[in-house]
């Protein structure tokens, strides 16, 4: 998230418009604001259900005017309705490259299954997990005697290099699709 508001905060097709977490917690809200964007929390513990979750967050992500969610680190999986809302206007990382390795643990399971390259994907959030189409990846090498968090580590950083480039190239290719000014 942090490298998505710096990248936004150069000359960029896109503005930020919200950081919303599920978390009051989440050290991207507290960074946020430090860069004058606005902030939001909706635990999704205080609602009954997912559907009412959602329909919260949908009602925050459109008052605050956004044309494109980007997910990045937000470990809930989304509904139908949710992404219904925002067809092909959102975007996730994911430290894989996918279609291997959906879900969890993406790194403990590339070096279990003796990966000679591991990464990660920006994709388009659909209702299946981890599934929708891709707008780039990044490979980083295993090396020998990597543990996973040396791994993870050397995939953060490509997803810090990653994601601000789709989006900026995402936001200029959609500008008029979106309204974007």
């Amino acid at each position: 998230m942090t490298a998505l508001l710096d990248d936004m905060g150069q000359s960029h097709p896109a503005s930020p418009a919200l950081v919303l977490s599920n978390d009051a917690t989440a050290a991207g809200l507290a960074r946020a604001a430090c860069r004058g964007v606005g902030t939001a929390v909706i635990d999704h513990r205080d609602y009954r259900d997912r559907e009412s979750f959602e329909t919260a967050l949908i009602d925050r992500i459109d008052t605050a005017g956004a044309d494109i969610v980007c997910l990045a680190g937000f470990m809930r999986i989304l509904t139908e309705k949710f992404v219904g809302h925002y067809p092909g206007r959102i975007l996730n990382i994911h430290p894989s490259l996918l279609p291997k390795y959906r879900g969890l643990h993406t790194h403990e399971r590339a070096l279990f299954a003796g990966e000679a390259t591991h990464g990660c994907t920006v994709h388009l959030v659909t209702p299946a997990l981890d599934d929708g189409p891709i707008l780039g990846q990044a490979r980083v090498p295993v090396k020998p005697g990597d543990t996973p968090e040396t791994l993870a580590a050397r995939v953060l950083d490509m997803e810090h290099r990653l994601y601000p480039a789709v989006l900026r190239r995402f936001a200029a290719d959609n500008r008029d699709r979106l309204q974007l000014t």
